[in-house]
């Protein structure tokens, strides 16, 4: 391989690039845009659940007992009513997501040390929301009536009787299971595989449909070096955009990086290498702009979204689809990614990942090189 003639192709893709502003525009502001959607608009988290209260007690036990939802980041009481209609017509309107019905002998059964029923009610046509929800009221429901029954045993009362264990649970790497810190290593994937699919794809069929690459035939440079060289200026330009994801996941959404950045950079590295290849290859056997671009899309970015587990956890899909993601290179760069952010995972862990990866970059990248004919037939 001609280093001289793989950098003159370089430099010609590089003039192509500045000349083309707008592909240019396009690849920078897309890593802002997806970090914007992803990392403000989308969040897996649920806070502040409004919250209707039909109060039948009216109690300082059952008012303590509301005091302690309402105090939660995860509910807000938003209405007080009186009977179950205006319950329904708030869940209805979409007003109230949850709604907490506390019974009229609920001081008294909790005095009693005999154990009060509430009734909760959401709002199922939001699964998510509705199912976390519960889950938030029932732990702040047990804390209570933990605490209850502390206070009547130190009473003396013999119905109240202690729990007989007490849950204290632990979440390893993310302690505040926050959805921020699982997306945005995962978006570095997502970014990569947007650029290969809109820029690489391109290359190849823009030169056919533009009639320059019978001028790029008549020259000397081997398909190697004619594809290198066409690489290396999407591998710059999505390096910068890693940087540059990386840099925002930090300061903006302060997602922890406990592990080393570069290895970071080296795994995101090697997998950009794949991704590029796979629009180049794309490019290569369609000369058609607008169907290399398609195929880029629904080859890379398709599969990066569903099959990957960036947005799905791949353990709740069908068999067939399980199996089916073990062939896209991003699950492993996820994992990849995900460990060495959260976990700070080092390269005796993850360099199994990092060899897979290494491996798929290698062979589409030579397939891009054997798939493309100095011909015009």
């Amino acid at each position: 391989m001609n280093l001289r003639r793989m950098g003159a192709v370089a430099r010609k893709e590089f003039i192509h690039i500045r000349r083309d502003y707008r592909s240019l525009i396009l690849a920078l502001a897309i890593p802002l845009l997806l970090l914007s959607l992803f990392g403000w608009a989308l969040s897996l988290d649920v806070n502040n659940v409004p919250t209707a209260v039909w109060d039948q007690s009216g109690t300082p036990e059952s008012r303590e007992l509301l005091s302690a939802l309402d105090g939660s980041p995860y509910i807000t009481i938003t209405q007080y009513v009186d009977g179950y209609t205006a319950l329904t017509d708030l869940i209805n309107r979409g007003d109230a997501r949850l709604a907490v019905v506390v019974p009229y002998n609920f001081a008294r059964l909790v005095e009693s040390g005999q154990g009060a029923t509430l009734q909760v009610i959401a709002d199922g046509s939001d699964a998510n929301t509705g199912a976390l929800a519960l889950f938030y009221v029932q732990g702040a429901a047990q804390a209570y009536g933990a605490g209850v029954a502390r206070e009547l045993a130190a009473r003396g009362l013999a119905t109240a009787l202690p729990p007989p264990f007490e849950l204290r649970p632990r979440a390893w790497y993310n302690p505040t299971l926050r959805s921020q810190n699982f997306i945005i290593p995962g978006l570095i994937a997502l970014i990569m595989v947007v650029i290969a699919a809109l820029l690489t794809s391109l290359t190849v069929a823009r030169e056919w449909e533009r009639g320059t690459m019978e001028q790029l035939i008549a020259t000397p440079v081997r398909s190697a070096e004619l594809i290198t060289g066409k690489l290396i200026p999407y591998w710059v330009i999505g390096m910068f955009d890693v940087v540059v994801a990386a840099t925002l996941g930090y300061t903006v959404f302060h997602v922890p990086l406990r592990g080393s950045p570069l290895l970071v950079l080296a795994a995101s590295a090697v997998f950009l290498l794949g991704a590029l290849s796979m629009g180049m290859l794309a490019s290569i056997s369609f000369k058609s702009q607008v169907l290399a671009s398609q195929i880029a899309l629904i080859g890379t970015y398709l599969p990066t979204l569903f099959l990957s587990g960036f947005m799905f956890a791949l353990s709740n899909m069908p068999l067939p689809l399980q199996w089916l993601s073990y062939i896209v290179p991003a699950r492993y760069f996820l994992e990849l990614m995900r460990s060495v952010y959260l976990k700070g995972a080092g390269l005796s862990l993850v360099g199994g990942h990092l060899l897979l990866l290494s491996a798929f970059s290698a062979a589409v990248f030579a397939l891009s090189i054997t798939r493309f004919r100095k011909r015009l037939a």
